[in-house]
């Protein structure tokens, strides 16, 4: 059978049911989706309309990025090394009104789509203002992306007058509904501790209209959790409970101050979790319950957070950090198993993101989001277990070629869909009146 794309001489990381690893695999992709796979001789080589040759690397799933903040690569290292209260309210929040606008956000998007493609992230969660410039920038670059208007209670970049804030969700929401089959539009409410119950109820409502995903932060820190508590009488996951707005179309990002009656009702109410270990550690946030909560049978995916709080974009670096995290948190060297860790990068993310029917696995019919690792390499040298080697060894610069949708957008670790050098001075460009402002 002829293919568009033939992908073969690779050690094939399925991410299946099965967690299916073939040595000697090969994946025939035509229209944008996979077509067959197997070992050995493939017939209808010669007709492919390209061939990759895997050189013996390992192929699988592109990585699936839960939880992102897309233009933030502006602020990177910006202010580090501060709580998260001083960091948001002294620090970003003042950066966001001094250079947030969207041809900024485009230029800051541009950038974070090269950083997540050129380290194997083929799909990404994001929530951030300017939605529109994010989804287009998205859009452009070619990755695949479930895209969030930001809604908070307090002006905003974009939303200076807070009454609107719903409203221009809505208007994106409704612009971007199946206008492209990589981008599905979102509402991303900033906290429980900065949107009133109201706020809550109707950016639910509106993903409800649609069957969008409804994002949010809860119980990232602390103060938080105490400031929640006090005020409303209720944990922050026991608010969006009562806000209505938890059920299988909703994404808490970091949960980390959660205890056994928050987990209870995650589970309970089929709610998923991104887990975003290095910006939980950057901002001292504290370390989410993870292993807790897979047990309770809650979809948890990875996510970096934005290049605010964790300075890169890199899944590989967060999955080698999430295995060992939670060892060492539980005194287990069995907790969170490389196998366990790379669903959670792949199929488990796209299960958060309601995705799962169309990517994270390498399986006939489903899109053909890509990833081709050289694992020519000292630090790859040998491979007892593929695996072991991806989540333990392997690093984002070790991704040779990312496919999304069929289409090659990485090629021997070079961007083919935008003019890096021209996005990279744009941003530097932008960057200059963070300094001026300091």
């Amino acid at each position: 059978m002829p293919f568009d794309t033939l992908i073969h001489n690779a050690t094939l990381l399925t991410c299946n049911d099965a967690f299916g690893i073939r040595p000697g695999g090969w994946v025939g992709v035509s229209g944008g989706k996979i077509q067959a796979l197997g070992t050995g001789p493939v017939s209808g080589r010669a007709e492919a309309r390209e061939c990759i040759d895997a050189h013996g690397g390992i192929v699988m799933p592109g990585l699936v990025n839960t939880h992102t903040h897309l233009p933030m690569t502006l602020f990177r290292g910006l202010a580090d090394d501060l709580p998260l209260p001083a960091w948001l309210n002294d620090h970003i929040f003042p950066a966001e009104r001094t250079v947030i606008r969207p041809e900024t956000v485009r230029w800051g998007t541009l950038l974070a789509c090269a950083e997540m493609a050129l380290s194997g992230t083929t799909t990404c969660c994001d929530g951030y203002f300017f939605a529109e410039s994010v989804a287009e920038a998205v859009h452009d670059f070619g990755l695949r992306a479930v895209i969030g208007q930001g809604v908070i209670d307090h002006p905003a970049p974009g939303v200076p007058d807070p009454a609107r804030n719903l409203s221009v969700a809505h208007r994106f929401c409704s612009r971007w509904l199946g206008r492209s089959e990589r981008i599905r539009p979102s509402v991303f409410c900033h906290a429980p501790y900065t949107c009133s119950a109201k706020t809550l109820s109707g950016a639910k409502r509106i993903c409800e209209a649609s069957g969008l995903l409804f994002q949010v932060h809860a119980a990232e820190t602390r103060w938080e959790s105490e400031h929640v508590r006090a005020v409303h009488g209720a944990s922050p996951v026991g608010l969006l409970a009562r806000a209505g707005v938890l059920d299988e179309r909703a994404l808490l990002a970091h949960c980390v101050w959660v205890d056994a009656a928050d987990i209870a009702l995650l589970a309970g109410h089929g709610a998923r979790v991104s887990h975003n270990p290095e910006s939980n550690m950057k901002l001292a946030s504290g370390t989410a319950p993870v292993a807790r909560m897979l047990e309770a049978g809650i979809t948890v995916g990875i996510g970096t957070d934005g290049c605010a709080s964790n300075n890169d974009l890199d899944l590989f670096q967060a999955m080698d950090m999430t295995a060992k995290l939670h060892k060492v948190v539980n005194l287990d060297p069995t907790v969170l198993s490389a196998e366990t860790v790379i669903r959670m990068a792949t199929i488990d993310g796209a299960r958060a993101l309601g995705l799962d029917g169309e990517i994270g696995s390498i399986e006939v019919g489903k899109q053909a989001d890509l990833i081709v690792i050289n694992t020519r390499a000292p630090h790859l040298t040998p491979i007892h277990h593929p695996a072991s080697a991806v989540v333990y060894a392997a690093k984002g610069s070790d991704v040779q070629t990312v496919m999304v949708a069929g289409s090659v957008l990485v090629r021997d670790r070079r961007v083919t869909t935008i003019a890096l050098e021209e996005v990279m001075a744009h941003v530097c460009l932008a960057s200059r009146a963070l300094k001026n402002r300091a």
